[in-house]
């Protein structure tokens, strides 16, 4: 089943650990610090691949995760950066983030790539905290947790022509007759449900057309999953209008103002791009009277999906109409504009750093060890507010993540407290 939505989560690996290390050398008893540091963790990014067409295996697999950095180790070796976590989406994945809707990306073309979480920063080793009065520290970092997002995907087609109308107008099999493509063909309304591309070809040039299900009154309000049928045509840069010709005129001209007003209601750009009104199904119609009727409705050409009539003058006209580029066009959003990759801002530092300091764990920032330099231990209350801002700037769960347990001592300037996380 076609899927244009999914939810994923990602997470950039986390980086490794500091090593705590001294030099052995022959003849040398105390030889000194030589710990290298942890490599970064691996980024997670989104690449846009042509050949895939929806977002249907994100419904088995929506957790992906980037590869831990390498722990340091002795003799200053330090530890390989972490693998990068490639995820392949098809082109024309718009990126938001789940909990703000903030636009991350928009992959709009073959080879679009957007990291959508970082790394984190290996540890350093002890080597680093070696000083004239400190020869021999025992101090090294924690590597830092990797970045780690929920995701919203939304897939908005790209083609080059989108085929649209009201449901049995004959998008289907028109789109048979004119494409490689076998959307299934009944003589009922919302045959199609989901969309379907087709590839048309000249004899140099090759064209992309979408048949999207047929959209009702008020789909710009989301009537008949009108939000997400309209969506799809953002992208394309020709709209091909069908319209049944055994209607007649009066009832042609109210169907097509049904459309072009939803097109216009949903924004996107819509009511401005290149439209092109053909009538199907002609050979319903008297031939005496087709000529008559092209004119009272404006229709550019009439053609007929069941006997071939009108099929190679709508291909020479696709061919002819689809611009060769998409002209910019006001966006739906206005932060958003079309075929862009956006870059995220950079994640904001942390304000501390996990350390392992003579067998203890170091909660260390300037921050808060100037916050934890007037306590009174003895005063629970103030104990209680700083215990909750602490858990508040993640300092719990980096703590957690760097191996600490229920009764732990851990260090925070000059005040030792046992670690009781919060559950």
């Amino acid at each position: 089943m076609f899927a244009d939505r999914a939810t994923i989560q990602v997470e950039g690996g986390r980086g490794g650990d500091g090593c705590i290390s001294f030099r052995r050398e022959k003849y040398v008893p105390k030889g000194g610090p030589d710990g290298g540091d942890g490599g970064d963790g691996g980024d997670v990014a989104l690449v846009a691949r042509a050949d895939l067409r929806d977002l249907h295996r994100f419904r088995t697999a929506s957790h992906f995760r980037a590869q831990r950095g390498v722990h340091g180790q002795g003799s200053g070796k330090h530890g390989k950066r972490g693998d990068d976590r490639d995820i392949e989406v098809p082109v024309g994945t718009q990126v938001r983030l789940r909990d703000t809707g903030e636009v991350v990306a928009d992959l709009a073309h073959a080879g679009a790539r957007v990291t959508v979480a970082r790394g984190g920063q290996g540890g350093q080793g002890n080597r680093r905290y070696a000083t004239a009065r400190r020869r021999a520290p025992d101090t090294a970092q924690v590597g830092e947790p990797g970045e780690e997002h929920w995701l919203e995907l939304h897939l908005k087609l790209v083609a080059d022509a989108a085929l649209l109308g009201l449901p049995n107008a004959g998008k289907s099999s028109l789109l048979r007759r004119i494409s490689n493509a076998t959307p299934k063909v009944a003589d009922y309304p919302f045959t199609t449900v989901e969309p379907v591309l087709g590839t048309v070809e000249a004899d140099d040039r090759q064209l992309t057309v979408a048949d999207v299900p047929g959209l009702l009154e008020g789909a710009s309000e989301g009537v008949g999953l009108g939000h997400e049928f309209l969506a799809h045509l953002e992208r394309a840069r020709l709209l091909v209008h069908l319209v049944d010709a055994s209607a007649g005129a009066e009832e042609i001209a109210r169907r097509r103002e049904t459309i072009d007003r939803e097109l216009a209601l949903h924004g996107g750009g819509l009511a401005e791009r290149p439209q092109l009104l053909v009538l199907s199904k002609i050979d319903l119609v008297p031939p005496a009277e087709r000529e008559a009727l092209l004119r009272a409705t404006g229709a550019a050409l009439a053609c007929s999906a069941a006997t071939g009539e009108g099929i190679p003058e709508l291909k020479q006209a696709l061919f002819r109409d689809v611009p060769a580029e998409l002209e910019p066009v006001p966006a739906a959003e206005p932060e958003l504009a079309d075929f862009l990759v956006y870059r995220p801002q950079p994640p904001a530092r942390r304000e501390f750093r996990i350390l392992r300091d003579g067998g203890f764990l170091r909660v260390a920032g300037r921050g808060i060890e100037r916050r934890f330099a007037d306590l009174d231990p003895e005063d629970d209350r103030a104990v209680g507010v700083l215990a909750a801002e602490l858990e508040r700037l993640g300092v719990d769960r980096a703590l957690h993540a760097a191996g600490a347990r229920p009764g732990d001592d851990v260090l925070v300037g000059a005040h030792r407290f046992t670690y009781r996380p919060r559950r």
